[in-house]
């Protein structure tokens, strides 16, 4: 993995859809914080910054019990901004690559291991599983094009790894900011949102296998 390249997990949202009353990052998953499962999948990446806003100290609370090197970034305006404001904000101080990473995503862990490993900038996609997906559509080169709520090839989940200064601060979702910047290379991973409660209960199945 490049030394260059930081990991921003952006933890600052409600969870409204999910209706557990809890921010993502602390719902439980076979019994372990949602944010516990991706620390040890960023165990060995040294730049690990963690946007927070609702439940902000649970969060650095539950954090510190794994790590206490992470930097912490606030979204003061959580309530009404959306991840691309996050990612904005964690990225400002970080290295030139800036990995983002949604607090509501797991990836498998051979393929965490491969984006870390891959230089340049991506999109990555998976095959649809959420309940409320935004689809991408990609060429036969496996560059992303489009971004859509109606239709596409496969789901946008994330994570995506860009160069700092190609950021420009939105205040909706993280794939709005990178609409301008396309066609970019793309990179399909086995990813799951947890945006429902349905998505919540099938992911707790799939990580059983990891």
């Amino acid at each position: 993995m490049s030394p260059a390249k930081s990991v921003v997990i952006s933890c600052a949202g409600i969870g409204s859809r999910l209706g557990l009353g809890l921010t993502k990052a602390l719902v439980q998953i076979n019994g372990r914080s949602l944010i516990s499962w991706q620390l040890e999948l960023f165990k060995d990446v040294e730049d690990l910054r963690i946007v927070i806003g609702f439940q902000a100290n649970d969060i650095i609370e539950e954090v510190r019990k794994y790590r206490d090197d992470v930097t912490f970034v606030f979204n003061h305006r959580y309530f009404e901004t959306k991840t691309g404001a996050s990612f904005f904000l964690g990225a400002r101080h970080a290295n030139e690559f800036v990995l983002e990473w949604d607090g509501d995503l797991l990836v498998h862990p051979d393929d965490v291991k491969m984006i870390l490993a891959t230089e340049g900038e991506f999109l990555c996609y998976s095959e649809k599983t959420s309940d409320d997906a935004v689809f991408v559509k990609v060429d036969e080169e496996d560059n992303v094009l489009s971004f859509s709520r109606e239709y596409g090839d496969y789901e946008w989940t994330g994570p995506a790894c860009m160069c700092k200064k190609h950021l420009t601060y939105s205040s909706q979702n993280v794939f709005n900011m990178f609409e301008p910047l396309l066609p970019m290379k793309g990179i399909k991973v086995r990813a799951y949102d947890i945006d429902t409660y349905d998505d919540y209960q099938r992911v707790s199945s799939i990580v059983k296998d990891w």
